[in-house]
């Protein structure tokens, strides 16, 4: 019997609301039967399709992991000298490694550098297993798609909580115009939700600052 696990993540991009890590741990002579169920990558599914197979991958695989990754924890990343969020996604996928202890681990690769990530993940791995980084991963392995679907749809859920608490946000990607609109009216009051070192977010905040500057000025005029 051979374990293999499979890592992708969700919600990359988005200003609002966590980043989704997933590791799926699988018997390799079951991956076939993930095909059978109908994964594949989390973007070729419709939401429906995406929940449905949600507790359908649960069931088959032996185990596995989802790491959700708040917006502050992103934020204090992104500020650090010496971390970006490629590093993160690696910290990440060796604790889901590590965890779950594959004898074989397929990673989607976030970084265009395969080899550095490859080098920078395998330094934080406490476990031996044979690694695997590849673009597209979450495409051509079902178990990395399993991975996918299980992170999209914790990402999901997540945000209709957010939704829920704040209104509608839209799906917190910055070229949404309801995440726009959103934004707008609620970068300053509800920073928790947002990723502040977002240039979307930024340009709220700076916004501001400049025209309380513009106002100290008039005033100083007076």
């Amino acid at each position: 019997m051979s374990l293999v696990c499979g890592i992708d993540e969700a919600g990359r991009g988005p200003v609002i609301g966590p980043m989704v890590m997933a590791g799926v741990l699988v018997d390799d002579k079951d991956i076939p039967k993930l095909k059978s169920l109908g994964v594949k990558d989390s973007k070729l599914l419709t939401p429906k399709q995406r929940e449905d197979l949600f507790p359908k991958i649960i069931k088959l695989v032996k185990s596995y992991k989802i790491i959700i990754i708040p917006p502050k924890e992103i934020d204090d990343v992104l500020e650090s000298e010496d971390l970006n969020l490629n590093w993160l996604e690696a910290i990440k996928s060796a604790e889901i490694i590590n965890s779950l202890k594959p004898n074989k681990s397929i990673v989607d690769c976030p970084s265009s550098n395969i080899q550095a990530y490859k080098s920078y993940l395998l330094n934080l791995l406490k476990i031996k297993t044979e690694l695997v980084v590849e673009h597209k991963a979450d495409v051509n392995y079902p178990e990395a798609s399993a991975a996918s679907i299980l992170a999209k749809v914790t990402r999901d859920r997540e945000m209709e909580k957010i939704q829920k608490k704040y209104g509608n946000c839209g799906p917190g990607y910055p070229a949404n115009e309801t995440t726009q609109k959103f934004l707008k009216e609620n970068w300053e009051k509800h920073p928790e939700i947002f990723r502040q070192s977002w240039i979307s977010y930024k340009n709220h905040k700076n916004s501001k600052f400049q025209k309380t500057m513009e106002d100290f000025g008039t005033f100083l005029k007076k």
